[in-house]
């Protein structure tokens, strides 16, 4: 999952991303409501967490650009101070869901889970593949019925093959997908890495991560 934190006050913001880092999240963070225009037009995210107060404007000003502009992903508004109508205008402007600072990390990023599975599954529901079965909403993997155990980074890279399955995926495009701007620099061969093992995960499930030699990765059936 990748998250934009919108935030100017520093000493939350640097909590808050230590924990969803923590968590597996890709995070990337904007201090101002222009660095965060700057990141929304050169990557998309699964959710954007988006402070109401900040320097250079209002969170609000920003949900409704996004909205304009058919920027559907979840948003979740942070503010010191929300007053039923503080409520009641984000929601008429397209905001998900609101938290009131200050707030528990937990339930943050608890929030941020059923955002970016409600997403998800309104995007594409169930996804099955041969005998392997993706289920975004539980946040659940299986094959043949039986419960496959993946990390985070591994979770979120078979939802990208599988929502593009047939699709070739380049290294670099997975390697986006999976690391915010901010994280330690970290090359392809972490892509190979996470593919090797996915692969081993799925053996038997009638799914297959198949190379293409210079090009990168596409999911398909063994058949």
């Amino acid at each position: 999952m990748r998250i934009l934190l919108v935030e100017d006050t520093q000493d939350l913001a640097d909590a808050t991303l230590a924990r969803l880092r923590a968590g597996g999240m890709a995070c990337d963070y904007a201090m101002t409501l222009a660095e965060a225009r700057d990141c929304l037009r050169v990557q998309a995210y699964d959710v954007v967490v988006l402070d109401i107060t900040l320097p250079d404007g209002s969170g609000v000003d920003l949900l409704k650009e996004m909205r304009a502009a058919g920027q559907k992903m979840p948003v979740l508004m942070l503010t010191a101070h929300f007053s039923v109508d503080d409520k009641l205008s984000a929601f008429s402007f397209g905001a998900d869901d609101y938290l009131v600072k200050p707030f528990d990390q937990r339930e943050l990023e608890a929030r941020l889970h059923v955002l970016a599975r409600r997403e998800a599954a309104e995007r594409a529901g169930e996804i099955s593949l041969g005998g392997l079965s993706y289920d975004p909403v539980a946040g659940m993997v299986s094959a043949h019925g039986q419960r496959l155990d993946l990390t985070r980074r591994e979770f979120a890279l078979l939802s990208m093959l599988l929502r593009g399955r047939g699709q070739v995926h380049s290294k670099d495009r997975l390697l986006e997908g999976l690391y915010s701007f901010d994280d330690t620099v970290v090359g392809v061969n972490a892509i190979e890495l996470y593919v090797a093992r996915l692969r081993k995960k799925i053996a038997g499930s009638g799914a297959v991560i198949r190379t293409l030699r210079g090009l990168g990765y596409v999911l398909d059936s063994e058949d």
